[in-house]
């Protein structure tokens, strides 16, 4: 999971800004996922984000975790169910990936 690749011909569509514990927003701490034919890549600049995989929108358990430790990165596959947790100290941003131009779709989705 933390090493998929985004294909080569896909560019970055929108970047956050960085996020810590007083920022981020709640949609990240639940259960979302990133839109059709967009990749997620979750960087981690101090700290560390935990990153928890779900098989479905209403999978309550993980079948993936994964621990982004500061300088790491790690991607997120389109319409993947997902959610993340935070350290303390925690700063992280994310871009999206698209082979299309994305500029006013939305690239995420909360549970509902």
């Amino acid at each position: 999971m933390s090493h998929l690749r985004i294909p080569n011909n896909w560019k970055i569509q929108r970047s956050t800004p960085f996020f810590t514990k007083d920022n981020v927003p709640a949609a990240l701490l639940s259960h979302h996922n990133t839109a059709e034919g967009v990749f997620g890549q979750l960087c981690v600049m101090e700290g560390t984000v935990t990153y928890y995989g779900f098989a479905d929108e209403n999978a309550t358990e993980p079948e993936a975790i994964i621990v982004i430790n500061a300088g790491q990165f790690a991607t997120s596959p389109p319409e993947y169910w997902h959610r993340v947790e935070l350290s303390e100290d925690a700063q992280f941003n994310i871009n999206f990936w698209s082979d299309k131009d994305k500029t006013d779709q939305v690239l995420f989705n909360a549970k509902k």
